[in-house]
């Protein structure tokens, strides 16, 4: 008899344990593409990542990319004022420039920038699908910039009835915005075509606090041209453009810095063109992406009665062409091979001048070029379904500084008896010296070598009830040498060093009409350049606290509400304008933001949102302002074709 009730709870403890499994999986298995460069399950990802939906975007109805990266764990954002101002993306600690920024895998960093950031305010949200952030070195797949981890923009394409969408939105500040989409599917052509406008008188760029009242303007537009044509059950030809333009006001950055003439105008062009292919029954698959972008930058500032004698203008190209031949191997069972072929050129010019009390200046930066090759090869091994290692190297060959190799390893491990994900990763980056400080006539150095860090971290993931609840916490650890510098005359050289450490944690629930998630980040970012400080500092506008709460309920089939936390810790800044410059502390803030929806007819929606909603009076950067209360009033419209 015990025999068959052994046999009995064996029986029973199985089926649980498929269950749980099953569970686990359907939790887990949603689909990342940036962590692996190929359709991946996210159960077999080690590394440390954030998806961003569109629904998501949805519900919270913010106009801006950089509005949801500010909610990411790990991620710090920092923007010079309002719309259409600077805005920089700090993962994990990093520089601006050790993030690289892609656009359906696209590199977007700028190479007419001095240190090749992205500036992330120019994007808005309508033709964007999702937002992928993959944490920690990415240099393996992604070659330079990826130090600290890639923010992915995964743009709209048309996969169901074609259909047109139709949306406007109003609010404080004269805000207007637009947009007219339509997308859509036609036997072998789909399709997605986007165009957005946006205006606002906006708010002082440096705060109003300090007696500034001028009023910084901006105007946004966005365009978005997606199609692909499938030329057979296994080929394909796709080809895209993407257009984005900001004129907006500037102010002078010092804590008195109104400037009524004061401008700055950016223009990007992104054009790509690819064939796919998947042969042998999708065991191989193979992608050509060929893409070309050229962005321009034009600030000027004209004499006006409170800067007499004082005018200046600063322009920038930037152009870059890639080529990527990558194929997906998947002749062996529980393993994906991948191997990649990669040719990046980048060409800049720039030139700078002005005119104030002590006479003319100019500066020109003649047109330059830099060009890299690389081959990347990565294995993804599966083993009995739950142990999942993923593990690749990298070879480039830069035109100036020669070969580099990164390598990165991460393995993930699933306890399918608790529900538990175990992982780590260990990984190296690099990044290329900029064309601007290899060389700038004054400040250039053509005997630059490559920026460089190692990183690790390791975590687990929980998930309970089901599945529908879940948590998880991250440790990390960066440490970045020969970051570029400065010497006493000047010029360029390898000599800074950093490292930055910390825990990321998030807890999420989602059943039903509810979802939550509330995320915090702890930093400790430390500058350990030799011979320039007497001891470490803290790197600047990083703030050792970060936390926030995201909240959507539907209340009845048509009414939706969703409310968002945010608390920034204090962190520290530097006041360049005494002499000597004076480090200062900027004051921790707590932000809260709400958003209506409801559903007024199956094609119609209205929606309203409010930012700030206690309007508190903050600074993300020394000087610079902020959003007050601001409250916001939209439709949306679709209709079939």
């Amino acid at each position: 008899m015990r025999y068959y009730q052994l046999i009995f709870f064996q029986f029973l403890f199985s089926l649980s344990v498929l269950a749980q499994q099953e569970q686990i999986k359907s939790k887990l298995n949603e689909i990342i593409v940036t962590a692996t460069r190929n359709e991946t399950s996210t159960d077999e990802v080690a590394s440390s990542f954030t998806i961003i939906t569109a629904s998501q975007m949805s519900n919270y109805q913010k106009s801006n990319v950089l509005e949801f990266l500010r909610d990411a764990e790990g991620i710090d954002i920092t923007q010079q004022g309002g719309t259409g101002k600077l805005a920089s993306a700090f993962i994990r600690g990093s520089s601006p420039s050790h993030v690289l920024v892609l656009i359906d895998g696209i590199k977007l960093n700028n190479p007419s920038s001095p240190n090749n950031a992205f500036d992330l305010s120019t994007i808005m949200v309508d033709f964007v699908d999702r937002i992928e952030i993959v944490r920690g070195p990415q240099s393996t797949l992604y070659g330079s910039e990826a130090l600290a981890g890639v923010i992915n923009i995964i743009t709209k394409e048309g996969s169901t009835s074609p259909y047109v969408s139709l949306m406007t939105e109003a609010g404080s500040d004269n805000y207007l915005r637009g947009n007219i989409s339509s997308m859509g599917k036609i036997a072998g052509l789909s399709y997605s075509i986007n165009f957005s406008k946006l205006h606002t008188d906006g708010f002082s760029a440096i705060s109003s606090k300090y007696g500034n009242k001028e009023k910084d303007a901006a105007d946004l537009t966005n365009g978005l041209f997606n199609l692909t044509y499938k030329l057979s059950d296994n080929l394909s030809l796709t080809g895209g453009y993407v257009f984005s333009n900001s004129k907006t006001d500037l102010d002078q950055s010092n804590k008195l810095g109104d400037d009524p003439n004061y401008t700055y105008d950016y223009e990007e062009h992104v054009i790509k063109g690819g064939l796919n292919s998947d042969l042998f029954d999708g065991k191989l698959q193979s992608r050509l992406l060929i893409s070309s972008s050229r962005r321009f930058t034009n600030a000027i500032d004209k004499e006006d009665a409170a800067h007499s004698g004082m005018s200046s203008s600063n322009y920038t190209l930037g152009k870059r062409s890639t080529i990527n031949f990558q194929n997906v191997l998947s002749f062996l069972e529980n393993q994906k091979i991948t191997l990649g072929f990669e040719s990046d050129n980048e060409s800049a010019e720039t030139s700078y001048r002005s005119q104030s009390q002590w006479g003319p200046y100019s500066s020109v930066f003649p047109l330059k070029e830099n060009s890299n090759l690389a081959f990347y090869f990565q294995d993804q091994i599966r083993f009995m379904n739950s142990f999942f290692v993923t593990a690749g190297v990298r070879f480039d060959k830069h035109k100036m500084f020669g070969n580099e190799t990164t390598y990165r390893i991460a393995p993930a491990y699933i306890i399918s008896a608790t529900q538990t994900k175990i992982k780590a990763t260990y990984g190296t980056g690099f990044k290329a010296p900029s064309l601007f400080y290899l060389y700038d006539p004054l400040f250039g150095n053509k005997k630059l070598q490559p920026e460089k860090n190692s990183g690790f971290d390791f975590g687990f993931e929980q998930y309970l009830f089901s599945s529908d609840f879940s948590f998880g916490v991250t440790y990390f650890n960066l440490v970045y040498n020969n970051m570029i510098g400065f010497d006493q005359n000047f010029k360029a050289i390898n000599i800074n060093k950093a490292e930055t450490k910390g825990v990321e944690l998030f807890a999420s629930y989602s059943a039903g009409n509810l979802s939550m998630k509330l995320n915090y980040t702890y930093l400790n970012a430390i500058d350990k350049s030799p011979n320039i400080l007497k001891s470490e500092q803290k790197l600047i506008r990083r703030p050792n606290h970060k936390t926030s709460f995201d909240f959507t309920y539907k209340i009845t089939g048509n009414i939706s509400f969703s409310s968002l936390i945010r608390f920034i810790g204090e962190r520290e800044d530097v006041d360049y304008s005494a002499f000597p410059s004076q480090r200062v502390k900027l004051p921790s803030y707590l932000l809260f933001d709400f958003a209506v929806g409801y559903q007024l007819l199956n094609s119609l929606k209205l929606t309203m949102r409010m930012e700030n909603a206690f309007d508190k009076k903050y600074e993300e950067i020394l000087f610079y302002g902020t959003q007050r209360r601001a409250i916001f009033i939209g439709a949306n419209y679709n209709f079939g074709l």
